[in-house]
């Protein structure tokens, strides 16, 4: 396994208004990175800072309001702190004292399976009224002074944020782990169409390149309309791997013999969950009309006619199944719909963008509203070819 940057452990900091959240957070980083007042509410949405952590890894801080908050604005400042506890990998949960808020929190926690540090705020002439109770705990208390605290005690909270961290947030597999070996020739086919990045690859074609290299695998990376020219050359992959919207090009082209999959799909199978995702494609061959799908894509991008999750999957997805069918997109790790269960399917993206446990967490969220779920590469590839 490989520690990655694009894999970056999350962890949120929550806890009442005041309790010391943001002051904590500068003390890790080690200057003024949260805006800190006595003045209840003022971290208003969830702040986001990316920190390494000296000989592990890269990591990203979520300074969060506080969940006592109950005036009007409040309310909605609450729920999006909430949201955030399905974005972690763990959490801090800051405190003066121990109580109904704190318990809330942990509940919740434990209810998304997330791992948690109670971390007491210590303050010179506050006295602590109450404690949690240690056995309810998955890791002991730890107290420590946030505004006077030493480089001893920030080296002692980081320890234990690396011991409670679990190794399926920061170690990323590789996309080839049990595929390609060494020598292995796998062809990756990159269109270069209106939907490429200008000058870039996609994360994903960049991480199959690089995992390619760490397995002693030969990559040979091509346009779709240079796979004949490679063929007749008698360069034979033993496996190819192109974008989902080009499956049926590319197969078409491929000798007998030579296996074919997608980035979306390898990435299925790093972040998703495979199993899952097969009994959706079931679900979407039973789509009728006046059926709800949701569209979810984890990355942030101006749209064009060539939209894959916009455009091509429901113009595909309705001409497969002859129904007429609604459609809603949700981006980024914005909130599911409230009428979640409504919904007769989700198609999920590769997930490039987005750490493997807040793809989780989505697809079990899915799972407890009864709502199947695929996706992209492997409905595309149905949609295009008929193969499941």
């Amino acid at each position: 396994m490989n520690r990655g940057r694009e894999n970056k452990p999350h962890i949120g900091l929550y806890g009442r208004c005041n309790a010391g959240k943001s002051t904590l957070l500068n003390f890790i980083t080690g200057g003024e990175t949260a805006l800190v007042s006595p003045r209840a509410g003022t971290t208003a949405d969830p702040v986001r800072k990316s920190y390494e952590i000296l000989g592990f890894a890269p990591v990203v801080f979520i300074d969060t309001g506080g969940v006592d908050d109950g005036s009007e604005l409040g309310r909605r400042r609450v729920a999006r702190t909430l949201e955030t506890l399905r974005q972690i990998d763990l959490a801090l949960i800051v405190f003066f004292d121990w109580g109904e808020p704190e318990e809330m929190l942990a509940a919740l926690l434990r209810e998304e399976n997330t791992p948690f540090l109670a971390v007491r705020n210590i303050r010179e002439g506050v006295s602590v009224r109450r404690m949690p109770d240690a056995g309810s705990l998955p890791f002991p208390v730890l107290a420590l002074d946030t505004l006077r605290g030493t480089e001893v005690d920030r080296d002692r909270l980081l320890t234990a944020v690396r011991e409670a961290l679990p190794e399926k947030s920061y170690a990323v597999p590789s996309l080839f782990e049990g595929i390609a070996k060494p020598g292995d020739v796998v062809m990756l086919i990159c269109p270069v169409d209106g939907e490429a990045p200008a000058g870039r690859l996609i994360l994903p074609q960049v991480q199959a390149i690089r995992n390619l290299l760490d397995a002693n695998a030969v990559a040979i990376v091509v346009q779709p309309e240079q796979v004949p020219g490679v063929l007749e050359r008698g360069i034979v992959p033993r496996l190819a791997v192109t974008d989902s919207q080009a499956f049926a090009e590319v197969q078409a082209m491929l000798p007998e013999g030579v296996e074919l999959t997608s980035f979306s799909i390898l990435l299925a199978r790093l972040k998703g969950d495979p199993e899952a995702y097969e009994k959706g494609l079931e679900a979407a061959a039973r789509l009728r009309d006046g059926d709800r799908v949701l569209i979810l894509e984890n990355c942030m991008h101006q749209t064009s006619c060539e939209d894959i999750g916009r455009v091509k999957i429901p113009r595909w997805l309705s001409e497969r199944t002859g129904a007429k069918l609604e459609f809603t997109t949700v981006s980024g790790l914005a909130p599911l719909p409230d009428d979640l269960a409504a919904y007769s399917l989700a198609v999920q993206c590769g997930g490039c963008m987005v750490t493997r446990s807040q793809l989780q967490n989505r697809i079990r969220a899915l799972g407890r509203a009864g709502v199947p779920v695929t996706n992209y590469g492997m409905l595309i590839r149905w949609l295009r070819t008929g193969i499941r």
